[in-house]
């Protein structure tokens, strides 16, 4: 069950894998998340190109966007026909609180119209009364969910990589594991996000998707994944403060969410640079140094050609 599927060996996620490069820092900024049932096939731009319709879609997701959240379509791991009832009501499960105390809601919606109804300010804050109040349909829960990315479309490494691992996860976590659209990050094939805490995960298997979803649930992150290689991040920060976090539970071998904060110092000399202070509530604080350096000769996407990218460095 833990094997890695195989790619081919020039795909952006086998490339990356190769060079051993982090996955840190490099998490899709989110200080929410918004997902939406979805059944049937999805196109390279999901929430545009699929039996959600396109104009619906397209405004669900800049609502997201312009309050700093993401939307994204998920389904039920498994065959995908094309067929679809439109009447059918839809699974949505909303991750908010990110940057405090994060909470996840769940509930089904028959007009998935009804979300643009969502208070997108108050997906920010730490009540999500406030949100269920606006949308009864939605219910609090204590129970994580592990969201996979499947978008062949937008990049086939996440079809060939994403599906067996959804697949098998699904069926040791029943009604937990979802397939999700395009969040980034392909290169590290197989990508996940564990909510409600905006956790995102590369480079995994089977058995550690199951394990990031169990810990997640326990409201920690798994010793095996702590670490830059397959820790890209929490959402709700910005990429340096990211990576510097990783680098530091790594170092510290702190697994608990919360209670880290991190302040970021840009270089004035050097854009490329930055000092990350973190402080976690104990009264432990370090200083990771870091740096974004150009490595040549990979992609960050099947899509493109071979060609210089982008990676963060501890100085």
């Amino acid at each position: 069950m833990s094997a890695r599927p195989v790619s081919k060996p020039d795909a952006c996620s086998v490339l990356w894998e190769e060079s051993s490069l982090p996955a840190a820092g490099t998490a899709s900024r989110a200080d929410f998340w918004v997902a939406l049932e979805q059944t049937g096939p999805w196109g390279r731009e999901a929430s545009v190109m699929s039996h959600l319709d396109a104009g619906l879609g397209a405004e669900l997701a800049r609502a997201c966007e312009q309050a700093g959240g993401r939307l994204l379509l998920i389904r039920r791991p498994g065959e995908h026909s094309d067929e679809h009832d439109p009447d059918a009501p839809r699974q949505v499960i909303v991750a908010g609180g990110l940057a405090g105390d994060p909470w996840l809601l769940e509930g089904e919606v028959d007009d998935p119209a009804d979300l643009l109804t969502l208070p997108w300010d108050s997906l920010l804050g730490d009540d999500p009364d406030r949100v269920t109040a606006r949308l009864p349909l939605l219910e609090e829960t204590r129970d994580a969910v592990l969201l996979v990315c499947t978008n062949g479309k937008r990049d086939v490494c996440c079809a060939v990589r994403g599906r067996p691992v959804v697949t098998a996860a699904a069926q040791a976590r029943p009604g937990r594991v979802w397939e999700c659209s395009h969040t980034g990050g392909h290169r590290f094939a197989p990508t996940a996000i564990t909510l409600p805490s905006g956790q995102m995960w590369g480079r995994l298997t089977a058995d550690l998707a199951v394990r990031a979803l169990d810990e997640e649930q326990r409201r920690r992150i798994p010793a095996e994944l702590n670490d830059p290689l397959h820790n890209r991040g929490l959402s709700c920060l910005p990429p340096p403060a990211q990576a510097g976090e990783v680098v530091w539970r790594a170092r510290s071998g702190e697994l608990a969410h919360g209670g880290v904060e991190t302040d970021v110092h840009p270089d004035a000399l050097n854009p490329d640079r930055f000092d990350v202070v973190v402080r976690h509530r104990d009264g432990r604080e370090d200083q990771v140094a870091l740096r974004r350096v150009t490595v040549p000769e990979l992609r960050d996407s099947c899509r493109k050609p071979l060609g210089p990218v982008r990676a963060w460095e501890v100085l």
